[in-house]
């Protein structure tokens, strides 16, 4: 009979917490990407699980993009600090920009609440591309330096720094092409007018039969492209990609910011977000407000050396 209370109490308090961690208006979800990237999807996955926990509420996205992110960023101290207003953010990317000092932010301008997924760094090509095999791609790339185009995400981010990498890893020179955002960035791949691109491990699952994937950063093969070779495999120890979160205006309170962290972290509990997110390829992690100061720290470290040892920032 205890159990049962104790059942029927839990029942009886769950809408009450929940109703707690739920906004009470509308959210603004600002993105620094345009529509069609990883960032949107992720933006998108969030709205549908979001609106059944909380139904009251819609999640209005919004699109502010430029400078590989950099203008959002840029801009979103400006934002109502209201608890309403939320940004998406990404790594290495609020680290390399401000480093390489064309934008108008420094990282620690950015305020992260919830990190919630990771995407591993992949080497693709289109379907149509006589490049088969990483093999194939790293002969081309010596037979001719420089002739090869790689589009990417931004300058100075994530698939910006993995080109650089794997030129200075397997002694190749190809030219990186920026693009606002992945969105943008798959006309390109899958116009062929670039040779391929260095971009995410959901851009090539959510491709797939358009593009290749020839290489991949990740510990083992990903099991929807187990065809794929991990950088490992082919002797490089390379383990790494973008982590996307949410952040928040300065100006927004602690008890708004705790509110919102708790609630991305729900989000990631639910099944249908699970489902979602390994469909597109996205690993998820949860990384709330107690572990951010200790994960931003250790980053920061990470990616400042890895962009001086990269070049990125010297003029």
């Amino acid at each position: 009979m205890k159990k049962l209370l104790f059942a029927l109490c839990l029942m009886l308090l769950m809408p009450l917490a929940l109703a707690q961690t739920c906004p009470d208006k509308n959210l603004l979800y600002w993105q620094a990407f345009p529509p069609g990237g990883e960032s949107d999807l992720s933006a998108r996955h969030q709205q549908i699980v979001l609106k059944k926990k909380c139904p009251a509420i819609d999640t209005i996205i919004q699109y502010k993009a430029g400078a590989g992110g950099g203008l959002m960023w840029g801009q979103m101290n400006q934002l109502p600090g209201d608890g309403l207003n939320i940004v998406g953010v990404n790594l290495p990317h609020i680290v390399f920009q401000p480093l390489e000092g064309q934008v108008q932010y420094k990282t620690q301008d950015i305020t992260p609440v919830f990190w919630f997924h990771f995407t591993p760094d992949i080497l693709v090509v289109p379907e149509q591309s006589p490049i088969k095999t990483f093999a194939d791609f790293i002969k081309a790339a010596k037979a001719a330096p420089g002739r090869l185009n790689l589009g990417g995400s931004g300058l100075n981010s994530a698939n910006h720094a993995a080109h650089e990498r794997m030129n200075a890893a397997f002694g190749v020179k190809t030219n990186y092409i920026p693009y606002k955002g992945t969105g943008d960035m798959a006309t390109a791949v899958l116009g062929s007018q670039v040779e391929g691109a260095m971009t995410y491990s959901a851009f090539a699952i959510n491709n797939k039969g358009r593009v290749r994937g020839l290489a991949i950063a990740m510990e083992k093969r990903h099991p929807l492209l187990p065809e794929v070779p991990t950088f490992k495999e082919l002797g490089i120890d390379w383990v790494d990609g973008a982590y996307r979160g949410i952040g928040v205006p300065k100006s927004t309170s602690p008890e708004a910011r705790k509110r919102l962290s708790e609630l991305w972290a729900a989000l990631n509990k639910e099944p249908e977000m699970k489902d979602l997110a390994a469909k597109s390829g996205f690993e998820l992690v949860n990384v709330g407000l107690d572990q951010m100061d200790a994960f931003m720290k250790e980053k920061v470290r990470l990616y400042t050396e890895g962009a001086q040892r990269l070049g990125l920032g010297k003029k």
